[in-house]
């Protein structure tokens, strides 16, 4: 009886262990590294304008991310510094009020007056927030940039065969900024002077004698104090946008970066994948897939993928977060179209990250691959700057695909890579927001949702619905037909889910311990949500 005790009782320990309970107590990387890290935002955050920090100010797509995050944990005033941000940023001058997209960043600390270069990776990084916190909030207003910042990548920085290029210009015609200003005179004459007003514009110009638009105050204020009906003024506003959009085409457009890079179109293909899954838009998920087919055919050799592409030439071999950030889209479009390819492509890239960028003496990962020409010292990249670091992208993508396949090993490598940088998510987090958000994903119970039934039926896509139309940061999700023995070997998370009565089902798992199999929306919204 004692040897069946103790027996029993070492079951229990290694079942523990294995679902993660005991990881607070025996790991440095523990909730209070979070809860520091969001008090040292807490008070760098501009109150009045949003954002961290003085003049000249950046959007920080992570680390408002991470604040998305830092709410879905219960942390007082995190929706509200990220409700302030987003709503300054969108109604200011760094996001183009004509056309859609946002410029690189502000000069000043209100957001108005940008420097008027625009780029791939803030832009794919801002829509896929801008969509998240729709999904959290419900506000039409997140959707709506979200969407123009889409439309304006389909639109502009698109190439024909469906990756996306790397940044505009700021000038024209040798002139900074020429492209997006306007005359009073002329705000005038396509929408009036309360129009003009609601963009903020003045007859001498809000800079150097020119006019940037923003939209500093509420409609309603401005429809009030010109006199003008809500609704009227609404309806002047968009018409307005439309023709000035027309204008502005004929006139001397900035020059396009046409590089397609690796990483960066690894961005914006999370981007349009999650969008397009959230809104209901084909036409995003479509374009994520192209960009995707391109990167994996143009910018790939024997030994894995290119840094760059222009006009038919590749550039040099990647870099780890090439790597790694690409692993991220295609597992991101696994969850959107349920396409097998997409997680055979994330896996494959996943095992390169491994295999050709990780220190196996210190942990994380090396920016350049072994196979790489030789180096005098092999750099670690660490901060997450403009684009998220390597690191951070792998700390996150391997852990995701370990939640699929339950291997071990494979969240240790990722792992790693956040006790790199353990001291400095507390000390610098702003420059550290995508680590930050990998290390909530370690840390968070994390649902694992299978959902068996066919794919393109009715009653599968209900319950597909109920994950996608929320924000639920730390969950995967994986569906395959019943009896698709391909996808139960491929995504080890569907197999020996057999549906119930026929109709398709789901299961919400933690460490692959499964609750009870649901075929109603209602009840996996329930588990989803902590009920149930």
């Amino acid at each position: 009886r004692r040897e069946e005790a103790r027996g029993q009782a070492r079951r229990v320990l290694e079942a523990i262990r294995g679902s993660g309970a005991l990881r607070a107590s025996e790991d440095p990387l523990s909730e209070d590294v979070l809860r520091r890290a969001y008090q040292v935002l807490e008070q760098a955050f501009d109150p009045e304008w949003g954002g961290f920090g003085r003049a000249p100010k950046f959007p920080q797509p992570m680390t408002v991310e991470f604040l998305l995050r830092c709410h879905a944990r219960g942390y007082p005033g995190a929706l509200d510094m990220v409700r302030l941000t987003l709503d300054r940023m969108a109604g200011g001058g760094v996001y183009d009020q004509v056309g859609g997209g946002f410029h690189r960043y502000a000069v000043d600390g209100r957001w108005h007056v940008p420097h008027f270069e625009k780029m791939l990776y803030d832009n794919a990084q801002l829509a896929r927030l801008y969509a998240r916190a729709w999904l959290l909030t419900g506000e039409p207003r997140y959707r709506r940039v979200a969407e123009e910042t889409l439309d304006y990548l389909l639109r502009e920085m698109r190439h024909p065969g469906g990756g996306f290029f790397s940044s505009q210009d700021a000038d024209s015609e040798g002139v900074e900024g020429r492209f997006f200003v306007w005359s009073h005179d002329e705000l005038v004459e396509v929408g009036g002077e309360a129009v003009a007003a609601y963009f903020g514009a003045v007859p001498g110009g809000n800079w150097e004698g020119t006019n940037v638009l923003w939209t500093p105050l509420p409609l309603e204020l401005v429809a009030a104090e010109t006199g003008v009906e809500e609704d009227d003024l609404r309806g002047r506003v968009e018409e307005a946008r439309a023709e000035l959009l027309a204008r502005r085409e004929r006139r001397v457009r900035p020059g396009t970066d046409d590089k397609v890079l690796a990483a960066w179109n690894g961005l914006a293909i999370s981007a349009f994948a999650e969008a397009g899954r959230a809104f209901g838009e084909a036409r995003y998920v479509e374009a994520a897939v192209d960009a995707a087919g391109f990167v994996l055919s143009e910018l790939r050799d024997e030994r894995g993928l290119l840094r760059s592409w222009r006009e038919g030439k590749a550039g040099g071999p990647g870099f780890l977060d090439d790597h790694a950030i690409m692993a991220e889209a295609c597992l991101t479009l696994y969850e959107t179209t349920f396409d097998l390819r997409w997680f055979r492509e994330a896996g494959a890239l996943a095992e390169q990250v491994v295999e050709r960028f990780h220190d196996d003496a210190a942990g994380g990962f090396y920016q350049t691959a072994a196979d790489a020409e030789a180096l005098i010292t092999r750099p670690k990249e660490l901060f997450d700057n403009a684009v998220p670091s390597g690191n951070s992208v792998a700390a996150e993508v391997l852990q995701r695909l370990a939640l699929f396949t339950g291997d071990p090993d494979t969240e240790r490598f990722g792992v790693s890579a956040l006790r790199l940088v353990r001291d400095l998510l507390v000390r610098a987090p702003s420059g550290l927001g995508h680590a930050l958000s990998a290390l909530d994903l370690y840390l968070s119970p994390v649902r694992e949702v299978a959902i068996v039934g066919d794919p393109s039926a009715d009653d599968t896509r209900r319950l597909v619905g109920e994950v996608w139309e929320r924000y639920l940061p730390n969950r995967v999700l994986a569906v395959g037909a019943p009896g698709d023995d391909e996808a139960a070997a491929t995504v080890p998370l569907l197999a020996g889910r057999p549906s119930v009565d026929g109709r398709a089902t789901a299961y919400v798992c933690e460490r692959f311990v499964c609750r009870q199999p649901v075929t109603e929306p209602e009840a996996l919204a329930a588990q989803l949500t902590g009920g149930g």
